[in-house]
């Protein structure tokens, strides 16, 4: 715990205040600019693989899926029937996939929880440090 010298003018106890009051929410700014460079680099780099797979797997699917109609065809179903199986099946799966890349892509997910928690504590810390330094009761929460 930091020294408090109790013969100071109130007006270099209010400066001292607004000085350390200032270097909290400057610190504060930085760990929110830098968790939220961290979050937006996340999502960079997953939308970035993203996209590369997604460049990757296309011809390799469509191949798969011929093959899929021509084995389903030589088990003596109806091209036609196959074909219809085959891109039901497939639409279904993507559908699934793209609901589920969706949902990780949600805004809430670049909020900056930690400086909020950290905001938080800081704040509960400050009343906690004013209410027993000048002698006032802690209220029941």
């Amino acid at each position: 715990m930091a020294y408090i010298e109790t013969n100071r003018p109130i007006s270099a106890i209010f400066i001292d205040l607004a000085n350390q009051f200032t270097t909290l929410v400057r610190k504060e700014g930085q760990l929110a600019r830098a968790e939220m460079s961290e979050n937006l680099g996340e999502i960079g780099m997953a939308l970035g693989l993203v996209v590369g797979g997604a460049v990757l797997l296309v011809p390799a699917l469509v191949i798969l899926l011929q093959a899929a109609v021509a084995g389903l065809a030589a088990a003596g179903l109806a091209v036609g029937w196959a074909s219809l199986i085959v891109g039901g099946v497939a639409l279904v799966i993507g559908l699934a996939l793209l609901a589920i890349g969706i949902s990780r892509l949600k805004a809430g997910r670049l909020v900056p929880n930690k400086t909020i928690e950290q905001l938080q504590r800081d704040a509960a810390l400050a009343a906690q440090q004013m209410r027993s330094d000048h002698g006032i009761p802690e209220r029941e929460v």
